[in-house]
C-alpha cells in the first residue's frame, strides 16, 4: 500500500519482451532527453560510452599526426621542416596525447560501453558521476590543444621531469597547463575506476556470481584498482610541481631541501603501473575475441583470472628499472631487474592459455582474429627486449636512445593498439547494429602490421647505433640516413592504415551489412540483446547458469532472435529502478531507484574547468572558482520532489 501523501507505485513492470507495452515503457524510461538540453544532460552509460570512444580516437589520430610530422622531419639529416622549439612540442604533446588522453581513456570508454551488457544489468553505476567524468576528460584534453595550437604547448616531455619542468627552466605558462591536464584526466579516470568497480560488485544479473563474470570484465576490475593506486601518485606530483610553479614551493628543489628525484619515484610509481593499464585491458579484448573465432570455451579460466591479478601486484614493483642511470644503491636495482623478470610468467600463463583455446578450436579467420594474431607475433618481440631492457648493465648502454622508443612502441601498440583495433571490429556490429566490411578490414590489418615493423623495427638498429631520442635533426654519414628514411615510409603506411579504418568505420554506419544480435555467435552476454542495444539493455533481466551464457541455452532458429533466457521480472518499468546483487554469489539483494538525466554534471564539469584554468594565472582563482562549484554540485545533489515520491512509493516493507 502507498504511504499517505506520495505518488502512486508503478503499475508497469518489466519482463516482456520487445513491442509490449511494459517494454516500450522500459525504453522511455531510459532513454536520454530530447534536444540540446538534453544531450548535454544524458546520463545513458551507452550514449557517455560512445562520445567517450570518438573523443578518444579524435585524440589518437591528433596524436599520430604529430608523430608523422616528427618522422618527416627526421627522414633525412638536416631537415629544416620544424625547428627545435616546435619539434620539443610535438613529442611532448604526442607522448601525453597517447598517454593520457587516449591509452588508459579509451579502455575506460570501451568498459563503460560494454561492462554493463556483458554483466546482465540496465546502467552503470553512479550514472551523474559517469557523465561527470566524460566531460571533465574532454575539457582538459582541449585545453591542452588549445594552448598547443597558440603556441604555448609543453616541451618537455610526457614525464616532464624537473627540473627541466621546474619554474628555472620552463618559464611561462605551458608546463601549468600540462600538469593541470593531468589533474583532469587522471581525476577522469579515478571516477570511471570507482563506477566500474561498484558496477561489477553490485549490479551482476542473478546466478553471474564471481567465477562466472567473462574475463574481460575481470581485466577491467583488475585495470580499475590499478588505477585507485596508481593514479593518485602523478596527481599528487602534478600538484606539487605547480605549486613550485605558481606559489613558490620548494618540493622539487634542492638548494631549499628539495629533491629531484623525488619526482622521478612518483612519476615512474604511476608511469610503470600505466603500461599495464593499457595491457591488461588489451588481454581482456583477447579473452572475449579468442573463445568466439575458436568455437570453444577459454582454456584455464582460473589460472587467467589469477594471472590478471598477479600482474597488477608486479607491476607496481617494476618503476624503478625506468631509474637505472640514477644514482640509486645497488642492491635495490637487482631487486627492481628480478621483479622486471618476474613478471613474464604471468604473461606467459595467459599466451599459454589463449594457444590452448586456439590448439584446440575451429578457427574462423574473420578481421577481429588477425588482429589479434598480430598481437602474439608483436608482443613477443617487445617482451623480449624488455627482458633485455630489465637487465642493468644493458639498459645503460641503450638509455636514452632509439632502442628504448622501439620497445616502448612494441609493447604499447602490440599489446594494446592490435587487441583495440580487434574488439573495434569485434563490437562494432554491437554499437551500430552493422558490420564493417571485411575486405577493408583485412586491408587496414596488413598495412599496419607491415607499416608497424617497418616503422619501429629499425629503431632498434639506430638505438645500437647511438641515434638518441628527442633529438629534431642529425648529420648525415652516421649510418642513420636510410633507416630514418625506412622508419618515416613505415609511419605513413601505418597513417594510411588508420585513414583506412576510418573510412570503413564511417562507411559501414549506413552500407554496413545488418549485424543482428549476434553475428559472431559469440556466448557472452552483452550479445543476448538487440543491436544496438534498447536504452534499457534488457527488457527482462536474465538469470545465468554459466560462464557462456548463451552457449548454454539453445540457438534461437531465427537470425537476429534472442535466446529463450530464464529471467527475473517485477521490476518497475516506468520508473529507473535496478536489481543489486550480493558481491560473492550475485543473489537478489536491493531494488535501487536510479536518478534521472540532469544537467548539473555538465555544468559542475564547466566550473572545475574554470577554476583550473584560472589558477594557472592567479592562486585567487581557487577561492573565487570555488563558489560557482559548490552552487553546481548543491543543484546536482538537491532533492527532487516528484522523483523523491516515486522512490518512497516504490519502497517495500522488510
Amino acid at each position: 500500500m502507498n504511504r499517505p501523501g506520495h505518488a502512486p507505485a508503478s503499475r508497469l513492470k518489466d519482463g516482456t519482451g520487445p513491442g509490449s507495452p511494459e517494454a516500450a515503457a522500459l525504453d522511455a524510461t531510459w532513454s536520454d532527453p530530447p534536444g540540446l538540453l538534453g544531450w548535454l544532460a544524458a546520463v545513458n552509460h551507452k550514449s557517455i560510452a560512445r562520445r567517450f570512444i570518438v573523443t578518444t580516437f579524435c585524440f589518437f589520430v591528433a596524436g599520430g599526426l604529430l608523430a608523422v610530422v616528427m618522422r618527416l622531419q627526421l627522414a633525412r639529416p638536416g631537415s629544416k621542416l620544424v625547428g627545435p622549439d616546435l619539434y620539443n612540442q610535438l613529442f611532448t604533446m604526442h607522448g601525453s596525447t597517447m598517454m593520457f588522453l587516449f591509452a588508459v581513456p579509451v579502455m575506460q570508454a570501451v568498459a563503460v560501453y560494454l561492462v554493463p551488457l556483458m554483466l546482465g544489468t540496465r546502467s552503470i553505476a553512479f550514472p551523474r558521476l559517469n557523465a561527470f567524468a566524460y566531460w571533465i576528460f574532454l575539457f582538459g584534453g582541449l585545453m591542452l590543444y588549445v594552448v598547443f595550437v597558440l603556441g604555448a604547448g609543453p616541451d618537455a616531455g610526457w614525464f616532464s621531469y624537473v627540473p627541466l619542468a621546474g619554474p628555472d627552466y620552463s618559464p611561462g605558462k605551458r608546463e601549468d597547463f600540462w600538469a593541470q591536464m593531468i589533474t583532469f584526466t587522471e581525476l577522469s579516470a579515478l571516477l570511471e575506476a570507482i563506477v566500474v568497480i561498484t558496477t561489477v560488485f553490485k549490479l551482476r544479473a542473478p546466478g553471474m556470481t564471481l567465477n562466472r563474470i567473462p574475463l574481460f570484465v575481470w581485466a577491467m576490475l583488475v585495470t580499475a584498482f590499478m588505477v585507485l593506486f596508481a593514479m593518485p601518485s602523478v596527481m599528487l606530483a602534478s600538484t606539487m610541481l605547480i605549486m613550485d610553479r605558481l606559489v613558490g614551493s620548494h618540493f622539487f628543489n634542492p638548494a631549499e631541501g628539495g629533491d629531484v628525484v623525488l619526482w622521478q619515484h612518483l612519476f615512474w610509481f604511476f608511469g610503470h603501473p600505466e603500461v599495464y593499464l593499457i595491457f591488461l585491458p588489451g588481454l581482456g579484448f583477447l579473452s572475449a575475441m579468442i573463445p568466439t573465432f575458436a568455437r570453444r570455451p577459454i582454456f584455464g579460466y582460473t589460472a587467467m583470472v589469477l594471472s590478471l591479478i598477479a600482474t597488477a601486484f608486479l607491476a607496481f614493483g617494476l618503476w624503478v628499472h625506468h631509474m637505472f642511470a640514477v644514482n640509486l644503491p645497488e642492491l635495490g636495482k637487482s631487486f627492481f631487474t628480478a621483479a622486471s623478470m618476474l613478471i613474464a610468467i604471468p604473461s606467459a600463463v595467459q599466451i599459454f592459455c589463449w594457444l590452448a583455446t586456439l590448439w584446440g578450436g575451429k578457427l574462423d579467420f574473420k578481421t577481429p582474429l588477425l588482429f589479434v594474431l598480430g598481437f602474439f607475433f608483436i608482443l613477443v618481440l617487445g617482451g623480449m627486449t624488455g627482458i633485455m631492457l630489465a637487465s642493468v648493465p644493458l639498459d645503460l648502454q641503450v638509455h636514452d636512445s632509439y632502442f628504448v622508443v622501439a620497445h616502448l612502441h612494441y609493447v604499447l601498440i602490440g599489446g594494446a593498439v592490435f587487441p583495440l583495433f580487434g574488439a573495434f571490429y569485434y563490437w562494432y556490429p554491437k554499437i551500430t547494429g552493422r558490420l564493417m566490411s571485411e575486405r577493408l578490414g583485412r586491408w587496414n590489418f596488413w598495412l599496419f602490421f607491415i607499416g608497424f615493423n617497418v616503422a619501429f623495427f629499425p629503431m632498434h638498429l639506430l638505438g645500437l647505433k647511438g641515434m638518441p631520442r628527442r633529438v629534431y635533426t642529425y648529420q648525415a654519414g652516421l649510418g642513420w640516413d636510410a633507416m630514418n628514411m625506412v622508419a618515416t615510409i613505415g609511419a605513413l603506411t601505418i597513417a594510411m592504415s588508420v585513414l583506412l579504418f576510418i573510412v570503413n568505420a564511417a562507411r559501414s554506419l549506413r552500407h554496413g551489412a545488418p549485424a543482428g544480435a549476434n553475428p559472431w555467435g559469440a556466448g557472452t552476454l552483452e550479445w543476448a540483446t538487440e543491436s544496438p542495444p534498447p536504452p534499457c539493455n534488457f527488457h527482462a533481466i536474465p538469470v545465468v547458469h554459466g560462464r557462456d551464457p548463451l552457449w548454454e541455452h539453445p540457438r534461437p532458429e531465427a537470425e537476429g532472435a534472442q535466446p529463450a533466457f530464464t529471467h527475473v521480472s517485477g521490476l518497475a518499468a516506468d520508473t529507473r529502478e535496478l536489481l543489486a546483487t550480493t558481491v560473492l554469489d550475485a543473489r537478489p539483494d536491493l531494488r535501487l531507484n536510479f536518478p534521472d538525466p540532469t544537467i548539473w554534471p555538465f555544468v559542475s564539469a564547466v566550473a572545475v574547468t574554470a577554476l583550473f584554468i584560472g589558477s594557472v594565472f592567479t592562486p585567487w582563482a581557487v577561492v573565487w572558482g570555488s563558489i560557482p562549484i559548490a552552487i553546481a554540485l548543491t543543484a546536482w545533489f538537491w532533492p527532487d520532489r516528484a522523483e523523491t515520491s516515486v522512490h518512497l512509493s516504490l519502497e517495500r516493507k522488510p
